[in-house]
């Protein structure tokens, strides 16, 4: 690709608003459009949500468990689904998580990442509690073929500051992913650009980006934030929570947006509701 994930992000946002549409089939999502939870139902749901976000939002996030229940035919559904975006200009971010080290974690980079994968997103999401450097071959494949990564770092459920607020050496796990990423994002910093190696921050997460101490400014990070609409994010919490790092912030709904359904009009139109709240 001519452009790094970071700068066709920017533009992007710049030109849709900073909005990430969640494609989430599962089973009561799926039967209250409706639908039979199958394959066919799976396909119906993914196929009607890309009419509807197709070049009307910055990125749309397929979310990789709910097709894989179905296996391989789940898979060439989720195949379809981001085969079809692409080819509409709409970026993808596939919401995988995966982490693992050495030729495993290769492996997985070459299967979402690499210049022979089928097909590939934009970016893909991915776990970094096996160490930061885990994620080595998925960062390296990613900035060599221009594509991006988002790197958990604070997410919103219970058990995660447990982790995630950890301090060692003076340092909490939070910092070292954001300080990992702002390293990997010298080069793009260093020309005025946003990065490619973003980071999942959850949009309900409070006080914790301040408390922690985390310059994502500096770091020049995309931020994925979910949890926006549904699940309890708001405007007012984007800004308390982001701060001067706002500008970086691609809020994420999928409930709220996918309840409209399943006529994609109707889905449009509250994809439109959702994004003129967050332009304010």
């Amino acid at each position: 690709m001519s452009k790094a994930f970071g700068a066709r992000l920017h533009e992007a946002m710049a030109t849709h608003g900073p909005l990430c549409a969640g494609i989430d089939p599962h089973r009561a999502l799926v039967e209250a459009w409706g639908l039979t939870y199958d394959v066919a139902g799976l396909e119906r749901f993914a196929l009607t949500c890309v009419e509807a976000f197709a070049g009307r939002v910055a990125v749309v996030k397929p979310q990789s468990a709910f097709f894989e229940v179905f296996g391989s035919r789940g898979l060439v559904v989720l195949e379809r689904v981001l085969a079809e975006l692409r080819e509409a200009g709409t970026l993808t971010i596939l919401d995988a998580k995966r982490g693992d080290i050495g030729s495993t974690m290769a492996a997985y980079a070459q299967a979402y990442l690499g210049p022979d994968a089928v097909a590939p997103p934009d970016a893909l999401t991915v776990s970094p509690y096996l160490g930061y450097e885990s994620l080595r071959p998925a960062i390296d494949l990613a900035q060599q073929n221009g594509r991006g990564l988002f790197v958990l770092a604070l997410t919103s459920n219970p058990e995660g500051a447990g982790v995630q607020h950890a301090v060692r050496d003076g340092e909490s796990v939070a910092a070292s992913i954001v300080h990992g990423a702002r390293d990997d994002n010298a080069a793009a910093r260093a020309r005025g650009e946003l990065g490619s190696i973003g980071l999942v921050i959850g949009a309900t997460v409070g006080t914790a980006v301040t408390d922690l101490g985390l310059d994502l400014v500096e770091a020049a990070t995309p931020v994925l934030a979910p949890g926006f609409g549904a699940q309890g994010g708001t405007v007012e919490s984007l800004a308390a929570t982001f701060g001067a790092a706002q500008g970086q912030v691609l809020a994420s709904s999928s409930r709220e947006i996918l309840g409209a359904g399943p006529d994609p009009s109707r889905l449009a139109a509250q994809t439109e509701r959702v994004l003129e709240s967050l332009r304010g």
